[in-house]
């Protein structure tokens, strides 16, 4: 059994995978988004801490965008619609966020971004997932 559980594990070292990321809600074709993938509880959603991330223009009000290569593993996103082109996540007096945004899983909470564990996926082959900002 020992034996096994060693090969299986052999078998994976090494192995990576793709996961695509589908954003919907996009509110018009202004401005960027921030698309931040996240690998440790410690670091989400604080941007400029994510584990790999992009700032990509759009044009229409959705968009597709693939990480290529990770290591399995669990991992969480969050995007933000940067809409007046600042490089921040804009909120309002209150400290609620004034521009489209969304993670992983849709997890969403009232007052505070959601935990890791709610916007977790867990890598272990190629994954597709989609995510609604607003």
């Amino acid at each position: 059994m020992k034996l096994l559980y060693t090969l299986l594990l052999l078998s994976t070292l090494g192995k990576t995978y793709n996961l695509e990321v589908k954003v919907y809600g996009i509110p018009n074709n202004k401005g960027s988004l921030f698309i931040a993938l996240f690998n440790s509880k410690e670091t989400f959603p604080e941007f400029g801490k994510q584990f790999k991330g992009v700032v990509v223009k759009h044009d229409s009000k959705s968009y597709t965008y693939q990480f290529n290569n990770l290591p399995q593993g669990n991992y969480a996103l969050a995007i933000y619609h940067d809409e007046n082109k600042n490089g921040k996540l804009d909120k309002n007096i209150f400290g609620a966020p004034t521009e489209a945004y969304g993670f992983s899983n849709n997890a969403r909470e009232t007052f505070s971004a959601p935990s890791f564990y709610a916007a977790k996926i867990y890598l272990d082959r190629d994954k597709k997932c989609s995510i609604n900002i607003y």
